[in-house]
């Protein structure tokens, strides 16, 4: 697939800086950028690139000022980043995504309903009673039990589990691996010192334009449901864990573990190996630094906490400057109880 300047620029309602008439086929990084492609650039740091780079097509930020010629097209947008994902959402569903039907080594439960231009891949199973919505992709090797729901235009990525009675929304993507409505760790210690297990009988609900990472685990809940709501993004190798709610359009990223019952807020961002403890309630728009240790209810709006356990990222920073002192500290105070 080729495309021209002129085209992309008014799919993206931008403007040209250059010839309109130039051709990419392909997207690369702008320090990896050659003929017929097209690089992007939004991070100042790699400004060097874009005066040395043979790339096509450059797409960049129209407030960006140029400190040398450069020889690209440039296509000038209000938001590099945005563009760059619009692009790479078309290009990928043009390039892999058309396919429709069946694999005859596929098992289909004859109690289960496909919508239109559904494709299942080889070895995929889909249980009795199961509705897949129209124009999903269900790939190789994908199990989904008995009376699950996927709505339509969703791609569930290869290897992926969903157990029985677990609901997906429309518009979502479900990568390698991931596993969906598996037991809560749930276990209720008995006089003679053993564990017995707690059924968990409720399921998970996944709501509209959600993406879950691969190897991400998602546990169905003790009774009612784990919910993940609307637009929320999942990186790899997160676990939720049972009758946990995720507000809308949170963001998470990996290595993250939420405990039972915890109420996670709208618009919230995680970073990596996040630990929140149970029955907790995580405020709309929390943010949580790298390593963050939730071990109390964050009440307050518009937080961002650092640390384990965390606290406001200010006292975090003058805490940490007296820290990395505390061999001068400490010797200072030795020094002092000798006199």
């Amino acid at each position: 697939m080729q495309f021209t300047a002129a085209v992309l620029a008014d799919y993206l309602h931008g403007e040209v800086e250059g010839n309109p008439e130039a051709v990419a086929s392909t997207v690369a990084r702008i320090e990896q950028g050659r003929p017929g492609t097209l690089c992007f650039l939004a991070n100042p740091k790699y400004e060097q690139y874009l005066y040395t780079t043979t790339a096509s097509i450059v797409l960049m930020n129209r407030s960006f000022d140029l400190k040398q010629p450069v020889t690209a097209t440039l296509i000038r947008v209000d938001n590099a980043y945005e563009a760059i994902a619009s692009l790479l959402d078309l290009y990928n569903s043009m390039k892999s995504l058309n396919r429709k039907g069946r694999s005859w080594r596929a098992h289909v439960s004859w109690r289960a309903k496909l919508g239109r231009n559904v494709w299942v891949g080889k070895f995929a199973h889909v249980g009795r009673g199961t509705k897949v919505g129209d124009n999903t992709k269900i790939f190789p090797q994908v199990y989904l039990g008995e009376q699950v729901t996927i709505g339509e235009n969703c791609i569930i990525y290869p290897g992926v589990r969903i157990y029985q009675g677990c609901k997906v929304g429309n518009n979502c993507i479900i990568h390698a691996n991931a596993v969906i409505g598996s037991d809560g760790f749930g276990f209720a210690p008995t006089a003679v010192g053993t564990y017995k297990k707690i059924p968990q009988i409720g399921n998970v609900v996944i709501e509209d334009d959600v993406e879950i990472g691969a190897n991400t685990v998602i546990d169905r809940a003790t009774m009612d449901a784990t919910v993940v709501r609307k637009g929320v993004k999942l990186d790899n190798l997160i676990q939720i864990a049972h009758n946990v709610e995720i507000g809308e359009h949170t963001v998470i990223a990996a290595q993250t573990g939420i405990a039972g019952s915890t109420k996670v807020g709208k618009h919230c961002v995680f970073a990596g190996q996040v630990g929140i403890a149970g029955h907790l309630t995580i405020a709309d728009r929390t943010t949580l630094g790298a390593q963050a240790g939730i071990n109390a209810s964050i009440k307050r709006e518009d937080e961002v906490l650092l640390g384990s356990p965390a606290i406001y990222y200010r006292d975090y920073f003058r805490s940490y400057v007296l820290f990395r002192r505390l061999p001068e500290i400490k010797k200072q105070l030795d020094e002092l109880t000798k006199a």
